[in-house]
């Protein structure tokens, strides 16, 4: 991928460096929070090198890319401010303010989104170290244990200073003064003093509680803080605000966290805790079958950022993460898919986009390469992989399974799951989710999008076209448009239509779904391609008065409606609505035989394209 070109593309598309109120990246994924969203050029964001998909969830306009993601991102940090995160952080005046919800999830996703890999790398150590202890490899009364132990276990352990740093960044406030606060949630004699009767401040009584490896208390200390420090630099004269306000912050939060927040944060946290322990403890299964089937669901609305502080409080409570277990079973699915795919299709392209995805999903456990690129736009592979995240992820959880770190659910990452619950369980889970969903696809399969020959798009047999409209068919040298009406674009004819519904001429694959709806392009099997433009200039309209009804890369049978629009509106709007039906690639198909004229009614017989290997076996 060429980093520099595909960043370029994408924010010129997303309307520019000034559209962009902040930009962050997740695993996967860039995530923009845009200030005018009718700025956006989305099939120019979609059709950039390097873009999977876009998608639109949380209040940020979404743009996957894979693995490459945080090189994208550096590249748009070269060319932009957008790459320097403080910059980011800030709520640009003016913008669009979000549902509480999404902005919950835009909260959780900046917040969170840093700290990601370095979790998630600490965690995967930490697993492989339970995992050499519960296997007998290494002796944890051993002072190697005990080094290990504090490379795997630091960054959880004094997570609150980590997350101050990056709610800093979220809310603007000043990211040092934070840290001081933080700092004194877990300075050891605090630490010491979780537990011990009798605790008071001033001879007010205090509750002491552990902030080490908290979430919620520092978030919301932070949130108060840039309140009070931008109140107080309002207030404060020039000459002592920048060291009194840090002081009068640490004195007053801290204090306010023992004796308030800390204690209600805590209640909060162990009863989201408690409620998710209670339907792991009573029905184990029904929880590992909601998690196991909907997590690709969520990651698809970019939902699953609300679940990283749950991850995060259950292992603060207990020392494990229940909820995370299943998710080992969804990924794997999607993967397992993904895989059938790669077997099954005789599609060159589908093949060699469906052999990365297949070890990015297996390896690292990102799978938006195989949802978006592949499983989804297939469907049954989709379908397929969500049954085993569902069959896998009941069993995992019916067995009593944890991780015993925050991890990425990978196969890399499976020793999180081993030294909790049943082993037997974890592998008939883990056995179960990537089988049913690789095994049905294989053998149910999925309809490929080409048929190949020999590596080769076949380009021997002449294509039947049916009449995508009812209407009257001319001759294309009629249409009052001189680059269609001379052929330049293909051969074919022209329809005036009567009714405002667009059928899909023969089973092809959609290859061109224009998001204004005013034109569709299919590829036949035997690779005939076909563009149909409703109307003349209608682009123009922006997609007004146009229903789109499919998306690039889906299947259609002949007869499928591919477009709804509005004939009096467009009409009235003075568009001239004939519609060219051309073939695009003349090289494979030269000519058209058997035209119809006049009258016509969707699905009657339109023409023929006649490919170049018949018209030379007939001359």
């Amino acid at each position: 991928m060429d980093y520099s070109k595909t960043a370029a593309a994408v924010l010129k598309g997303v309307g520019g460096e000034e559209n962009v109120q902040s930009l962050v990246h997740c695993a996967t994924r860039l995530r923009f929070v845009i200030k005018d969203d009718t700025k956006i050029d989305k099939a120019a964001v979609k059709s950039a090198p390097g873009v999977i998909t876009t998608a639109e969830a949380g209040g940020q306009y979404q743009v996957v890319i894979g693995n490459e993601v945080p090189e994208v991102f550096a590249a748009i940090g070269k060319m932009s401010r957008l790459g320097d995160d403080s910059a980011s952080a800030t709520r640009a005046s003016g913008a669009p303010k979000a549902g509480l919800f999404s902005r919950f999830i835009a909260m959780i996703s900046a917040i969170f989104t840093p700290l990601l890999w370095a979790l998630a790398g600490t965690g995967l150590l930490k697993a492989f170290l339970a995992a050499s202890v519960t296997f007998g490899w290494i002796d944890a009364t051993t002072t190697t244990y005990t080094i290990l132990n504090a490379l795997s276990d630091s960054f959880i352990n004094f997570l609150p200073l980590a997350l101050a740093i990056t709610a800093a960044k979220h809310f603007g406030s000043s990211q040092f003064t934070s840290l001081a606060i933080a700092g004194a949630l877990v300075y050891p004699s605090i630490v010491a003093l979780n537990g011990v009767p009798d605790i008071t401040f001033f001879g007010i009584p205090v509750t002491m509680i552990s902030y080490v490896s908290s979430v919620i208390p520092i978030i919301i200390i932070v949130w108060l803080q840039s309140h009070a420090e931008r109140f107080l630099y309002a207030k404060l004269h020039s000459s002592v605000r920048r060291f009194v306000t840090p002081m009068l912050m640490v004195l007053i939060l801290v204090p306010l966290t023992f004796l308030v927040i800390g204690p209600l944060a805590n209640l909060i946290s162990t009863g989201l805790a408690n409620g998710i322990g209670w339907v792991f403890d009573v029905v184990p299964w029904l929880g590992g079958a909601i998690m196991g089937g909907l997590w690709q669901v969520f990651v698809i609305f970019g939902l699953h950022w609300g679940f990283i502080p749950l991850f995060a409080l259950e292992s603060q409570n207990t020392g494990l993460i229940y909820i995370l277990a299943p998710v080992f079973a969804a990924v794997l699915a999607q993967a397992a898919a993904v895989a059938g795919v790669w077997v099954r299709t005789k599609n060159k392209n589908l093949k060699s986009l469906a052999a990365p995805a297949t070890l990015s999903g297996f390896l690292a456990g990102v799978t938006e390469p195989a949802i978006y690129g592949i499983n989804l736009p297939l469907k049954t592979p989709f379908a397929f992989g969500i049954v085993g995240g569902v069959v896998g992820g009941a069993l995992i959880s019916a067995g009593g399974v944890a991780s015993n770190s925050f991890v990425l659910a990978s196969a890399l990452a499976l020793p999180a799951l081993f030294g909790t619950g049943s082993t037997v369980m974890v592998l008939l889970g883990l056995a179960a989710a990537i089988a049913i969903p690789f095994i049905l696809t294989v053998v149910f399969g999925f309809k490929d999008p080409i048929d190949e020959k020999d590596g080769t798009v076949a380009a021997g047999n002449n294509v039947q076209l049916l009449s995508p409209l009812d209407g009257t068919v001319i001759p294309l040298s009629e249409v009052a448009d001189t680059v269609f009406a001379s052929g330049a674009l293909g051969k074919g004819v022209a329809i005036t239509p009567r009714s405002g519904a667009l059928f899909a001429p023969f089973d092809a694959l959609v290859v061109a779904a224009f998001p204004t709806g005013h034109a569709v392009g299919l590829q036949h099997a035997d690779g005939a391609e076909v563009l149909i433009h409703i109307g003349l200039d209608t682009v123009k309209l922006g997609g007004k008065h146009f229903t789109l009804k499919v998306e690039n890369g889906q299947n259609v049978t002949a007869g499928d409606l591919l477009v709804e629009f509005d004939i009096p509106a467009i009409t009235a709007a003075g568009y001239d609505l004939t519609t060219p039906v051309i073939v695009t690639n003349g090289e494979l198909y030269p000519t058209i035989g058997s035209p119809a004229v006049g009258p016509i009614a969707h699905g009657d017989a339109l023409y023929t394209a006649i490919s170049a290997e018949a018209a030379s076996v007939s001359r």
